[in-house]
């Protein structure tokens, strides 16, 4: 069952209790955070609340990735880059007790992210039917640097893949992906200089909050890019998270519409991430073979916090059929895929 959610509430009602479940193409909730209601010593539910802004881009050449979280007793600054010829990758993670200087804006659709502790500088600026990012790391990778500079632009009418989702005890989680959002302007880390063009390079964001499980398991699967005909086109499959009664996470979009998905089978070697991984939506909606051809490892370990990420980036190859029965094929479409494992 996929029960859309079409009309504005706040998240929560006074009991801490989601007053909307399902999904929905427009972020319509108030994420009024300051409603949870899920330890019988309610000052210490703030270590347990997690809220992150995460952007990327993909260009014929590389991805970029920006992140800042805020998970309660910890924030976490982290940035990557991906060359996909030579498959090199570097990462760096900044970690913040308590999350000291982080500040995110209570909605997606609304204020601005920026973290600066006088080494690292990220912003995230919302306009007028666009996101900013800028960052600015001299530090990265022994003093290689990365920078980057670049508007994401959100085409009128773009629809989000919005889920709003219970765990268990007052737990859950709100999430909204977006998807197909042509990107302009430049990368550099080390000495190479990336320009990053709209007719080529297409990103995302990834907002997320809410109050996960302590142990927690998922997979998430997302591409943005264009397809031979011009259109857009992009995906977000998922599993592990929520109680799928109400909805799951797997939609596609072509041209910025979301074209939504009922359950969809993700098969994959825990043992051996680099084997082709299968999608397989049972009403045949969806067939896709995604082939790695660079992993990701990602992993934290303090004890009552860990996480071990395994993000997998490949090629998508298959077909979709949209709402009104198209059957859009892919090729070689680059992507990510990835599991993840968390005590938090």
């Amino acid at each position: 069952m996929q029960q859309e959610i079409t009309t504005p509430s706040k998240l929560l009602d006074e009991q801490g209790q989601l007053i909307q479940r399902g999904w929905a193409r427009q972020p319509y909730l108030d994420c009024n955070l300051e409603n949870v209601s899920f330890y019988a010593i309610k000052p210490l539910q703030f270590l347990r609340v997690k809220r992150w802004d995460y952007y990327s881009v993909f260009t014929p050449t590389t991805f970029f990735s920006a992140t800042v979280a805020h998970i309660g007793y910890l924030g976490d600054v982290f940035v990557y880059v991906l060359d996909f010829d030579s498959k090199w990758l570097h990462e760096e993670t900044l970690l913040l007790p308590l999350g000291g200087g982080i500040t995110l804006p209570r909605n997606s659709t609304e204020g601005d992210v920026v973290f600066d502790n006088g080494k690292v500088r990220i912003e995230f600026r919302l306009g007028e039917g666009t996101r900013r990012v800028v960052v600015n790391w001299p530090g990265w990778n022994q003093g290689q640097g990365v920078a980057a500079d670049f508007v994401l632009r959100v085409p009128a009418g773009n629809e989000s893949m919005v889920t709003v989702l219970p765990f268990s005890k007052g737990r859950f989680f709100y999430t909204r992906k977006m998807n197909c959002l042509p990107a302009e302007g430049w990368l550099r880390y080390g000495e190479r200089e990336v320009a990053i063009e709209p007719s080529q390079a297409v990103g995302g964001m990834d907002w997320g909050r809410g109050v996960w499980d302590y142990k927690s398991f998922w997979n998430w699967a997302s591409t943005s890019a264009y397809l031979p005909d011009g259109r857009l086109f992009g995906l977000n499959l998922g599993a592990g998270v929520g109680d799928t009664r109400y909805a799951t996470d797997n939609g596609f979009w072509v041209d910025g519409r979301i074209h939504k998905l009922d359950q969809v089978d993700i098969r994959y070697n825990p043992s051996d991430f680099m084997q082709t991984w299968k999608f397989v939506s049972p009403d045949g909606r969806l067939d896709l073979d995604f082939v790695p051809f660079r992993e990701r490892v990602a992993k934290t370990d303090m004890l009552v916090l860990a996480s071990e990420v395994h993000q997998m980036f490949g090629r998508y190859s298959g077909r979709l059929v949209a709402d009104d029965g198209e059957i859009i094929t892919i090729k070689d479409v680059i992507g990510f895929a990835e599991e993840h494992r968390a005590r938090w």
